[in-house]
């Protein structure tokens, strides 16, 4: 079987073809940088994301009501959903710095959701 990505390891793009028999990874091609072969790898046999998003900021003495936040790792892909929907039953109240923990072990996946931005 043979899988083709679309390599965002680097701004390049690179068109990458990933040979599989059995599950095993028999050959990766098309990649210009290491990136590209680890991405590849780490794609076809346990993709991960970043999740980004924004929660509700209460108390907040300017306008923004909202703050940015991510997953401080990437996560399985199948849990992002999860940790999305926990993130709906957040709120904070300022003020909110950058790193400040938001959601603590989402969905389950022993990593944090953290602010991306202050608020005050």
């Amino acid at each position: 079987m043979k899988r083709v990505l679309t390599c965002i390891g680097c701004p390049l793009g690179c068109q990458i073809t990933v040979e599989l028999h059995d599950a095993q990874i028999i050959s990766v091609t098309g990649n210009t940088c290491r990136r590209g072969s680890e991405y590849a790898r780490k794609e076809v046999t346990n993709p991960t994301r970043i999740v980004t998003s924004s929660v509700p900021v209460t108390g907040s003495c300017g306008q923004t009501a909202m703050v940015s936040c991510k997953t401080e790792h990437d996560i399985p892909k199948s849990k992002v959903f999860d940790v999305i929907a926990g993130l709906k039953t957040v709120r904070v109240q300022a003020p909110v710095k950058i790193g400040d923990v938001l959601l603590k072990n989402a969905a389950g996946t022993g990593v944090d959701v953290i602010a991306t931005k202050n608020v005050f």
